[in-house]
């Protein structure tokens, strides 16, 4: 069976898929279309139900859930792994709300949690991750939400901690910070998605017990990144909720998804159950 899979191309995902996609394990009978992407690019993907099998950030899920569920494994999920707000010059957190923000993608995680955390704020772009510190840097915006491997590298460029909203999140709920999941597509088969589900945590154990095995794939595709960056992400990303959620994790993912309706980023009554393939 042909299962198109879309991932991004970051160090977190490609260690965690690189058993299931260079079949290091026995995938059986499926075979996977390989779509590597930008998360907001993934987000897009799935709000147009166009993969099988897609990274999405936990905040666009409750617009897609009429056509995905959310698998247990695979997951971008802890502490101290959320987004972090940055600035050039000096910039105080209740300054915010009337700042130019610089976000990576409008149903991301990361604007959800700034949403939750400065609901005021009127003045938002999207830009590419990647981008971000460079819009900073260049006066386009005040401060700017940075995901993934920015939070290693913004200091070297002489910016500055606003304030981390993995940390915020973390005293408000006491829960791990859900920052993105693997959902799958819902009208398959339900053996095809526990199957699929369990394909995703044997490749996550895999990355953990053959690390260095998953690094050529890693490393073509994060070309731009240096090594040391690289393992400081995987470090930071992958863990045990990347195994499995567990019951903290799913906890943590439905305080999320009712935050979003208190602060009205999602419609009321938008989750189609079940969400977890279980």
């Amino acid at each position: 069976m042909r299962i198109k899979l879309a991932i991004s191309t970051c160090p977190n995902d490609t260690f965690i898929f690189d058993a299931l996609v260079n079949k290091r394990i026995d995938t059986g009978n499926f075979t996977f279309e390989l779509v590597l992407a930008d998360i907001q690019e993934l987000n897009d993907l799935a709000l147009s139900a166009n993969a099988d099998l897609v990274k999405v950030s936990y905040a666009v899920y409750p617009f897609i859930s009429a056509n995905y569920q959310l698998l247990t494994s695979g997951s971008a999920l802890g502490k101290g792994v959320g987004p972090i707000v940055i600035s050039k010059k000096k910039i105080y957190p209740d300054e915010l709300n009337s700042a130019r923000i610089a976000i990576p993608g409008a149903k991301t995680t990361a604007n959800l949690l700034f949403s939750i955390a400065f609901p005021a704020t009127k003045e938002k772009k999207v830009y590419l991750f990647s981008d971000i510190e460079d819009v900073v840097l260049s006066d386009e915006v005040d401060a700017g939400v940075i995901i993934h491997e920015n939070r290693f590298t913004y200091q070297k460029k002489g910016l500055r901690k606003v304030i981390d909203l993995g940390n915020f999140w973390e005293e408000q709920t006491g829960l791990p910070i859900p920052l993105g999941g693997i959902a799958v597509r819902r009208h398959l088969p339900e053996s095809v998605k526990l199957e699929l589900n369990r394909l995703v945590k044997e490749s996550v154990k895999y990355a953990f017990s053959n690390p260095k095995n998953s690094y050529p794939f890693v490393r073509a595709h994060a070309q731009t990144l240096e090594d040391e960056v690289i393992q400081k992400h995987i470090e930071l990303y992958v863990n045990s909720f990347s195994e499995e959620i567990g019951e903290s994790g799913k906890k943590s993912i439905l305080r999320l998804f009712a935050k979003a309706e208190e602060v009205g980023f999602i419609p009321s009554n938008s989750l189609v159950e079940p969400l977890f393939v279980l």
